[in-house]
């Protein structure tokens, strides 16, 4: 019997060990249970056949992903198999069983250096296909190996708290091309120091080198912060398709953590009734900043302004300021000054980070700041900032309204994409 299903996976995140054990089906009658998974070779593996261990005296199968009809997060299948007996087979040589080969390495970097061992292996959906997306080293992973998977669960649901301990597969060397039994360790080509922070700027080189499909792979297992950071520093036409391939949910969450013009340049490939769905998603005062960007009306500068950024009183001292940075600094667009303000929010002073590092923690803000300021004003065009940041050379400028008061800040990358978009 063949069983037609809209979706044979959803298009999300899974780990192999909530998968092991799941049920398989051939039409309603149970045949067996997921034993393990095989994949394919290359930057971005892909799930190839399902393992099914039979009950006794059944040999188990071998089950290409094109005959899996069904598949969800616990591992449960529905096969369409018309002969099963055709499937009865063990995996080749030269194919890559992940639970049985890769499950409980070590993971070495280029020196040799044990980083973690492989406690499982996460996995990322996307158009019906299962990829590997990379290996689960977290102590999350060490208990639900070990059996404890109520207490990892409970672990995982601390993830904001927690640092993700998840290595993703590009940055693993490629594996023997006779696998065997495995019994070598999986090895890393970056070095061990490297690995808990990788620049965006690296991610981005990495996905432009990607099929499409494989970048959706590597892009949906990023946090929201992580996504946005990589789609700014991906080339416009990679980052446009991305963003069209996006739910609009998750389009919304990227947008949401760029400054308006980013975002105007970001959303400006898409149809206009996406573009409408994701702007009733942000920020709104952004988002009527960002509508007049796209609309084009208005070349005034105030329009491409950022309202994240860092401001601080004069009377505040320098060891503060650098004790509290990580917190003030969440949800800034322009994080290489700090602008000094009054009560009332008048500019006062700037002081540039480098400046902030070397001064002594005991002065204040108002000691070492710059106190005049190079800004603009709110009716200032595109065209006379670009003039202003190659005069000066600064990477951000103050926008002010009335009375000096601090209404925005633009750095200059957002000045090159203001200057398209008007």
């Amino acid at each position: 019997m063949t069983v037609q299903a809209t979706r044979k996976v959803e298009n999300m995140s899974y780990l192999l060990s909530n998968l092991i054990g799941g049920k398989a089906k051939v039409g309603s009658r149970a045949i067996g249970k997921l034993a393990d998974m095989i994949m394919s070779e290359g930057p971005i593996p892909e799930v190839t056949h399902l393992v099914i261990k039979r009950p006794f005296g059944y040999k188990s199968l071998l089950v290409p992903w094109d005959k899996v009809a069904f598949f969800d997060h616990h591992g449960r299948s529905i096969l369409d198999l018309e002969n099963i007996e055709k499937y009865e087979k063990d995996p080749a040589e030269n194919q890559i069983v992940m639970r049985d080969y890769l499950l409980d390495k070590k993971v070495l970097d280029v020196n040799d250096a044990e980083v973690e061992v492989v406690y499982d292996i996460k996995l990322q959906a996307h158009n019906n296909k299962l990829y590997v997306a990379g290996v689960d080293c977290s102590r999350a992973g060490f208990l639900r190996r070990i059996g404890l998977r109520r207490l990892s669960d409970f672990i995982r649901s601390l993830a904001a708290k927690i640092k993700d301990e998840t290595i993703p597969w590009t940055y693993l060397q490629p594996l023997p091309e006779k696998m065997g039994r495995f019994k070598g360790d999986v090895k890393l080509n970056v070095l061990k120091e490297k690995v808990a922070e990788i620049n965006p700027v690296d991610i981005a080189d990495m996905i432009e080198e990607l099929e499409p499909e494989h970048r959706m792979a590597v892009f949906n297992q990023m946090d929201t912060e992580q996504a946005s950071d990589t789609l700014e520093e991906i080339e416009p036409r990679v980052q446009r398709e991305l963003v069209a391939s996006l739910p609009l949910g998750r389009a919304a969450e990227l947008i949401n953590e760029m400054s308006t013009a980013q975002a105007a340049n970001m959303l400006s490939a898409l149809p206009a009734s996406e573009i409408d769905e994701i702007l009733e998603r942000i920020d709104p005062e952004d988002r009527e900043k960002i509508r007049l960007l796209l609309e084009r009306h208005d070349d005034h500068i105030s329009s491409f302004a950022s309202s994240h950024y860092i401001a601080a009183p004069p009377e505040m001292a320098v060891g503060e300021v650098i004790k509290n940075f990580r917190r003030m600094s969440e949800e800034a667009d322009v994080t290489m000054y700090i602008y000094v303000t009054s009560p009332t929010g008048k500019l006062i002073g700037v002081v540039d980070i480098k400046e902030l590092l070397q001064s002594d923690p005991a002065q204040r803000l108002g000691d070492i700041m710059v106190a005049n300021v190079v800004t603009l004003g709110e009716e200032d065009t595109v065209a006379s900032a670009v003039k202003m940041f190659n005069h000066y050379g600064f990477r951000a400028l103050p926008v002010v309204g009335e009375d000096d008061v601090l209404k925005g800040v633009i750095p200059d990358r957002d000045v090159t994409l203001a200057r398209k978009l008007v």
